[in-house]
């Protein structure tokens, strides 16, 4: 625990929330109970008056001689500390450790396990150590690096580290698609860890849980935790680890109260992307990782949330910034792997076909009157489905109308132009990632490449895991010179460096996950310059959605590090936009 203490000089104890009342009723002077009048407006008063705000202290507590609050607390605290500049401190040297280790954690003294040493860049080791300071002070965090910098890695070798205190094993909880990736990332690192993968039908599940207390690491996936939670109600782990740990944004999900409920003496998220669409999805992974750190959701949605996006509120997403920043370990690429080589971007605009004119032209307006009738009839809040099926239908006829006409004919623009590319990338000897949102889109381009006799590897979320592994490891072998990937599928843990070639077919209106997707081949271990395409169709809602893509990444990047983005849900003006010619 963390105690703070507040003494006061010629002042009943009990006065001080009458005075702390006074002072936000914006009063000038309080009468004390001996006569004297207390001046409010002092600027000591009113950064002490914050401080007791920011540690949500009551009656009851500023009557004590100690008050006891998470450990936690001290990091921001002493930032407030620091900026208010008050004369009567005393911070004990306990105290004062503790805040500068978790600052600096580069700086601390852990024995890397053996097999390891050797193995860590500088910046992943500054990692694990960021990691084990965290676990001896009994906190948690999330480790936000950038896409291709060894999350995975960092992790086992905490865990690794962790064996000799005997605390029982780890828990890592993964996409079902990562789960394997996990068991091999770990027997290829850290060969005398033991691990157990809790997967299979229910009987099998339930004997592999059987071995728990003799594993060192248990890995399992987030539907499988979802159906076994009851099983392991009666175990404690050493650490709770969420591999993607966006899949627990949303707060009321199930998979979300369903990880609430492990139990471990320390808890830890990865993820390249914390925030995608609001802030409350912070909130989630810090309420796993820190439960009460960030508040209740209700109270966090009050005095952050909504001040912050509603209101632009600079000194409260300041605060926000401070609050989580010793918890949050964020690394990209451009500092700390300068060795990677280049990453170029190209929007290859093309052109519709007339054939797709005549669909496409006589559907907008005809689909912009839905909408304005639907949010006539039904409200904006209430449209949102229909909406975005309107919306579903045109990018469709972008990438080629046969995905919803049975009997379309004509061609597609981009599919003429990826049939270009493919040809000029074949002779010049590169390799390809191609995604799309639409897997009905990847196979008529299954056939395209079929008829140019062309080979390649092909995902999406009904490949089974191991054959995902297999194709994969055949791809980095260097079989095959395409990937066809559905975005939802392959967009998180590939390791495709294999490829220096990524064309993204149709535009997402999230660039976060488009990035993330790139990243399956712009990662540590690529050796080449990296080209990455994106299809836009002129003139149509493409081009908007693009548009809107760069708008929306300028909403306080500061609010994670540097490069993180944070897309908030459209507005009704810019729905309405997006209809227009």
């Amino acid at each position: 625990m963390l105690e703070v203490s507040f003494e006061y000089q010629e002042m009943d104890p009990r006065e001080m929330n009458d005075i702390l009342a006074a002072y936000r009723s914006r009063k000038k002077y309080f009468r004390l109970g001996n006569g004297a009048f207390l001046s409010l407006t002092n600027t000591e008063f009113e950064k002490v008056a914050d401080i007791i705000d920011y540690l949500e202290l009551n009656d009851k507590d500023l009557s004590k001689k100690l008050i006891e609050l998470p450990r936690y607390r001290a990091i921001y605290l002493d930032e407030i500390l620091r900026e208010a500049q008050l004369s009567s401190v005393h911070k004990n040297q306990a105290f004062k450790s503790l805040v500068q280790n978790i600052k600096e954690p580069q700086d601390m003294e852990f024995s890397l396990p053996k097999e390891l040493d050797p193995i860590l860049r500088d910046y992943q080791k500054t990692g694990f150590r960021w990691l084990k300071t965290l676990a001896e002070y009994g906190m948690g965090g999330i480790l936000a690096d950038d896409m291709g910098l060894g999350k995975t890695l960092q992790i086992l070798a905490f865990i690794c580290s962790e064996k000799e205190k005997k605390l029982g094993p780890s828990l890592v909880i993964a996409p079902t698609s990562l789960v394997y990736n996990w068991q091999d990332e770990a027997q290829k690192f850290v060969p005398s860890m033991k691990i157990v993968v809790i997967s299979g039908d229910p009987k099998e599940r339930h004997e592999l849980l059987q071995e728990i207390d003799q594993a060192d690491l248990i890995i399992t996936s987030y539907p499988l935790i979802r159906r076994d939670i009851e099983l392991y109600e009666t175990v404690e782990f050493a650490y709770c680890i969420l591999d993607e740990a966006q899949h627990i944004k949303n707060p009321s999900s199930l998979n979300a109260k369903t990880v609430k409920q492990i139990k471990a003496k320390g808890y830890y998220g990865l993820t390249g992307t914390p925030i995608e669409n609001s802030l409350s999805e912070m909130w989630s992974i810090f309420d796993f990782v820190m439960p009460g750190y960030l508040l209740s959701h209700g109270k966090f949605v009050k005095k952050y949330e909504k001040p912050i996006i509603r209101d632009q509120n600079n000194k409260i997403m300041n605060q926000l910034v401070k609050q989580i920043r010793p918890f949050i370990l964020r690394r990209l690429k451009k500092d700390v792997a300068k060795e990677l080589p280049e990453k170029i971007e190209t929007k290859v605009i093309t052109e519709l076909t007339e054939e797709q004119k005549k669909l496409y032209l006589p559907y907008l307006p005809q689909a912009k009157t839905t909408v304005d009738n639907e949010i006539y009839t039904h409200g904006f809040e209430k449209s949102q489905m229909k909406i975005l099926a309107l919306l579903t239908r045109l990018r469709q006829i972008c990438c080629h109308p046969s995905l919803f006409l049975e009997n379309y004919q004509g061609d597609s623009c981009k599919l003429l132009l990826l049939e270009d590319i493919v040809q000029d990338a074949k002779k010049s000897g590169h390799r390809i990632l191609l995604f799309s949102q639409f897997t009905s889109m990847l196979d008529i381009i299954r056939r395209k490449l079929n008829g140019m006799g062309i080979e390649y590897f092909y995902l999406d979320g009904a490949v089974k895991a191991q054959d995902r592994r297999d194709m994969v490891s055949a791809f980095q072998q260097g079989n095959k010179d395409i990937f066809l990937i559905s975005l939802k599928a392959g967009g998180t843990g590939l390791n495709l460096t294999g490829a220096d070639m990524v064309i993204h077919f149709d535009p997402w209106w999230n660039p976060a996950v488009e990035e993330q997707a790139t990243d399956r081949a712009y990662r540590i271990g690529q050796k080449n310059n990296v080209q990455v395409f994106k299809f836009i169709t002129k003139g149509t809602i493409e081009e908007k959605i693009y548009e809107l893509q760069k708008k929306k990444k300028s909403l306080i990047d500061s609010v994670i590090q540097p490069g993180e983005t944070l897309i908030s849900k459209m507005k009704e003006a810019e729905i309405r936009e997006l209809f227009e010619l």
